[in-house]
């Protein structure tokens, strides 16, 4: 049986948490899986239960976090090296850019057979100054050198790794687009949508407006917050806002929110007419995304964001910036609008064409399940990377 070690930064609840989770299940039994993973930040939802409800027990390595320290980094690498040695993996498959660094160069240096690299995002953007974003990219670089196979997991997103940042040549690259269990998003919706606003006091008129993710600054909640400020001075149809998630930016947002005039609710406490709701991690994307009538994404760089794929699986509308995968994830106008970068003019303007606009909401609602089910089930994703090992194992003679 073909051995693989998988390593992904942290089990943070996004897309890599599922990606891991379902190709360390799904692919055995011709693939026998060990999985590793870093440590949480406190203020992260750990997601560690995404893989134990499917019976998977990851081994964490407590040094490897998403902070930047050479002490930490070094005793993680070291530690990833001593796992190689031990369970001698025909393959090493790394996901996210620490756990990319740390353990391509140790499977590099332990000689494993077969290397893969997953791209979830990039930090060449938004995330550092101009030195360290050239020190990643020059690593990168070097590290490509020594993979097998890069994945990119969407196609816009290996155009911008072979063309703009030059990490690797285009024949290094396969597209592999994330796979989900998207089912329980088409179940139980009208009792999900009953319950939910019920539990926070929203009327069945109101339009709830959701934004999922981690509070930090590449997701930049605050163009999100001014749209909502500016678009309640323009109708006349009774809006809420939920942001869903926590973060460092928490108690900056609440304050930002409450400087633009807007009443906020803190998780489930009673306040009259609030216009967002900070409702920390919720679990069950299911529950918020069927109490939803629009999706939002307001980040300034993503990969492929879940939570647009999810709500697409409730058949709730997206406004999103147009930035990254996204056009990849989303049908431009079918299922959501996409507004100019960080620009709040155009994404206001968007997201009101959408609140004021029933039969609109309607019509993309209707397309969404149709576009997502079978693009980004992770049937799919398991396949694809089964012919991809296979590939390259019959190239290596292994």
């Amino acid at each position: 049986m073909t051995k693989v070690l998988r390593i992904l930064n942290r089990f943070n609840l996004g897309g890599p948490t599922y990606n891991v989770a379902y190709l360390t299940k799904y692919m055995s039994p011709e693939f026998e899986t060990l999985l590793i993973g870093g440590k949480n930040e406190k203020s992260e939802k750990n997601s560690e239960y995404i893989v134990e409800n499917l019976d998977i027990h990851p081994t964490i390595i407590p040094e490897m976090q998403r902070e930047i320290s050479l002490i930490n980094d070094y005793k993680a690498y070291l530690k990833i090296k001593k796992i190689i040695k031990e369970y001698k993996p025909d393959i090493v498959h790394t996901h996210a850019s620490k756990a990319g660094m740390l353990g391509r160069y140790a499977a590099y240096r332990c000689k494993v057979p077969i290397i893969i690299h997953t791209f979830h995002g990039h930090v060449f953007y938004q995330y550092f100054n101009k030195y360290q974003t050239l020190f990643f990219k020059k690593t990168e670089r070097f590290l490509a050198k020594k993979t097998d196979a890069i994945i990119a997991i969407s196609e816009i997103q290996k155009y911008e790794l072979t063309k703009i940042h030059k990490i690797a040549p285009e024949e290094k690259f396969r597209v592999i687009p994330l796979g989900f269990d998207l089912d329980r998003f088409q179940e139980n919706y009208e009792e999900k949508r009953k319950n939910f606003r019920n539990l926070y006091n929203i009327s069945n008129e109101t339009i709830v407006i959701t934004t999922i993710g981690r509070l930090v600054p590449i997701k930049n909640h605050k163009l999100f917050i001014g749209a909502i400020a500016k678009i309640k001075q323009q109708t006349d149809k009774k809006i809420i806002a939920l942001i869903v998630g926590d973060g460092e930016l928490k108690e900056t947002l609440i304050t930002f929110a409450k400087n633009q005039n807007l009443n906020c609710q803190i998780q489930k406490e009673k306040i009259e007419s609030p216009d967002i709701i900070f409702t920390s991690w919720i679990k069950e994307a299911d529950i918020v995304l069927a109490a939803s009538d629009i999706a939002v994404l307001t980040s300034f760089n993503e990969g492929t964001p879940v939570s647009l794929i999810e709500a697409q699986a409730a058949n709730t509308p997206v406004v999103s910036t147009n930035t990254g995968g996204i056009e990849d994830i989303i049908l431009k106008n079918k299922t959501g609008l996409l507004s100019e970068n960080n620009n709040i003019e155009n994404f206001s303007e968007k997201l009101l064409q959408l609140i004021e606009n029933d039969e609109l909401r309607n019509t993309m609602s209707d397309f969404g399940w149709d576009f997502v089910k079978n693009k980004f089930h992770y049937t799919r994703l398991v396949n694809d990377m089964k012919n991809l090992y296979n590939d390259l194992l019959n190239e290596k003679n292994i």
